[in-house]
């Protein structure tokens, strides 16, 4: 009868501790708030630095300027795209999907070797929550105990003034992000224009402005961890792409059960106690509401909060550091230290190649690209002198930042052109289009189609050579 008795315990407590639901959604279905305690050490600071630097680029990289231009822009109006100082436009569309795999993969092969290290580390969600919203609330209203006795109160003099401060700045900070990204997609001078002129002049970009201020607002005073629970989709890859070898916040097992409370000169060995002292801080502390002690878990960000609590509480216990620490589950259950695996090498693989052919290619990028097409419908025409003519058109973009007068000549066969309506001037960053004729003679055509190399000139200078068929008859 004891061991059914031991049975049945057993698999109480393992329905007690095994959970179904997302930590911060209760049984029926309600949100239940999360008040996590202030984190404090080497972790935190760490991340802290990383989030004043991405916020310092973030908010000053719209007002960079790299020859003229702005270090980046992503118009999508327009379809012109800045990326530090060098201007993108459509027909360079094959580079931007390239970085786009190259980005994929990049986050691929971090999340099977780090985990989800880039939602802790440098994911804007968590930048903006934890590095931003989250300071001026324990600011206004103090650490966890604070927020959750102020919000206990009734609505007093207190608490009226303490909320209406922290979401009127909420309010400003989220219009600061709105303007910053609308910087991004117009560019900053655009943005100052739109806000002097006021709201009659510019009712879209206004009804725009304060929707989207809206809805960062939300995100940040209502939403927060639900976006990396609930809607973030790379929280729900993390379960596809981890595996044993992956590191991840992990709590030591081994090492920290079976858990006990602290008690001072007690040999936990002797008693068969593990180095956890079931304090709960790092439960405390968790911006997601989970217990790291349960393992990876879907809301787990790898912020490193938890590794903190845990270490100063070792600290005091006089206990070894990294019961809660980087590390992966074999390195934990079967003491093996990092390794390599064939998985991580094929994806490293796989984005050194992609990252050589995008260099490949932005080296080799041209400062122009010239189009040019026959004009549709048209076959070639004979002139009162016996000179056989072609009809072209012609559409160029000029990458560069300087303005430029262009010419064409036939470089091959031999022959001449004519422009129709004059020559094309190419405004910096601009596009120009225009129309010519080749001419040549019957006598150099040796074929129904031949083609033909138009040499693109800015003064003396070769920058561009395009070749296209000319039709005419043959001898």
């Amino acid at each position: 009868m004891a061991d059914v008795k031991d049975i049945y315990q057993e698999q109480e407590s393992a329905e007690e501790t095994f959970r179904d639901h997302l930590s911060t959604v209760d049984k029926e279905g309600k949100r239940v708030w999360v008040y996590p305690k202030k984190p404090k050490g080497r972790f935190t600071n760490y991340r802290t630095l990383v989030s004043t630097i991405l916020l310092i680029f973030l908010f000053g990289a719209p007002f960079v300027k790299v020859d003229g231009q702005p270090f980046l822009l992503f118009d999508i109006l327009e379809r012109k795209f800045v990326i530090f100082g060098q201007v993108f436009w459509p027909q360079d569309f094959f580079l931007f999907v390239i970085g786009m795999l190259a980005s994929l993969v990049f986050i691929i092969l971090f999340t099977v070797v780090f985990g989800r290290i880039f939602c802790g580390w440098i994911c804007p969600q968590t930048i903006f929550m934890e590095g931003v919203f989250r300071k001026i609330e324990y600011w206004i209203e103090g650490d966890y105990m604070a927020q959750k006795k102020l919000d206990k109160l009734p609505w007093n003099k207190e608490k009226i003034t303490k909320k209406t401060i922290k979401h009127t700045l909420f309010i400003l900070v989220s219009a600061l992000i709105m303007h910053t990204f609308m910087a991004y997609l117009v560019g900053v001078d655009e943005v100052w224009n739109i806000i002097e002129q006021g709201p009659a002049e510019n009712t879209a970009g206004f009804i725009a402005m304060v929707v989207f201020t809206g809805l960062f607002y939300g995100v940040f005073s209502q939403m927060r961890e639900q976006v990396c629970t609930t809607i973030c989709p790379y929280g729900r890859l993390q379960g596809v792409l981890l595996d044993k070898q992956s590191v991840v916040v992990a709590y030591d097992h081994q090492r920290g059960e079976e858990r006990g409370k602290f008690r001072k000169d007690e040999d936990r060995d002797a008693v068969g106690k593990g180095d956890c002292i079931d304090c709960k801080q790092c439960v405390y502390v968790c911006p997601t509401g989970i217990d790291i002690r349960n393992g990876t878990q879907l809301e787990c960000v790898n912020c490193t909060a938890c590794i903190d609590a845990c270490d100063s509480i070792m600290d005091r216990i006089g206990k070894p550091r990294g019961l809660v620490r980087y590390a992966s589950e074999e390195n934990i259950a079967e003491k093996k230290p990092f390794k390599f695996t064939a998985r991580m090498k094929a994806y490293s693989g796989v984005l050194i190649a992609l990252v050589g052919v995008l260099v490949t290619l932005l080296l080799i990028r041209s400062d122009f690209e010239t189009t040019i097409l026959r004009t549709p419908g048209i076959l070639y025409q004979e002139r009162e002198d016996g000179m056989i003519t072609n009809l072209y058109q012609v559409k160029m973009v000029n990458k560069t930042n300087n303005a430029m007068d262009v010419r064409f000549e036939l470089i091959e066969p031999k022959g001449q052109i004519q422009m129709v309506g004059g020559k094309i001037d190419l405004a910096e960053q601009g596009i120009g289009e225009g129309a010519f004729f080749i001419i040549m003679n019957p006598e150099d055509i040796k074929s129904m189609s031949t083609m033909a190399t138009v040499g693109v000139y800015s003064g003396d200078e070769l920058v561009e050579t395009v070749k296209t068929k000319f039709l005419g008859p043959t001898n």
